[in-house]
């Protein structure tokens, strides 16, 4: 099989309804009720686009947007467990293919404008005596350490360890290597600190 434009990957499960405990027992949980942050967002790889070269291939590990699995999912006509991955190498927002993990070298790759990036924890100087407000909601986050190197973080004069800072509703969360990283457009970028 050779797509033009379209990644085909196979996932076993588009929802994660199992997590282990420390001691290995397994428990089920019910996704109904927030398959959004059950999804499954990774799957091997059975085909890569003919048309771009990505440097992915078949057997090496996509990670992508939760759209591909969410509701019905993207399945491929006549394939089971077996989904379409949207991929354009110039809009970023059209591309779900956010990253791969080489099987070979076992180092992960942004893809067609994603950018990677670890919390980072904005500490505020704290005194002895001082009274430290509480608030329960989460807290907007609007910075990160980018993760990985690429070429369009190249262009913008960014690399892996810089801190960014990156547009409002931005920090979309993906799981790698059992490590959670935000998924953000480069384009989205604004700073570096």
């Amino acid at each position: 099989m050779k797509p033009l434009e379209l990644f085909v990957v196979h996932i076993d499960e588009k929802t994660k309804d199992t997590i282990k405990t420390e001691s290995g027992l397994e428990l089920f949980i019910d996704t109904k009720f927030n398959e959004f942050k059950h999804r499954t967002t990774e799957g091997e790889v059975i085909a890569s686009p003919s048309k771009h070269k990505t440097g992915v291939e078949p057997g090496d590990t996509l990670y992508f947007h939760h759209l591909v699995v969410l509701n019905d999912g993207q399945p491929l006509t006549g394939e089971d467990k077996n989904y379409i991955v949207k991929y354009s190498p110039d809009i970023t927002i059209n591309n779900q293919a956010i990253a791969y993990k080489s099987k070979k070298t076992k180092k992960v790759y942004p893809l067609a404008g994603w950018a990677l990036l670890e919390p980072s924890e904005e500490d505020t100087p704290r005194h002895d005596g001082d009274i430290e407000l509480v608030d329960l909601k989460e807290k907007e986050v609007r910075t990160g350490i980018v993760s990985f190197n690429s070429l369009e973080l190249k262009e913008l004069g960014v690399k892996k360890g810089d801190t960014v800072g990156f547009q409002k509703n931005m920090d979309y969360r993906i799981l790698i290597d059992g490590k959670e990283y935000y998924r953000v457009p480069a384009d989205r970028l604004l700073y570096k600190i």
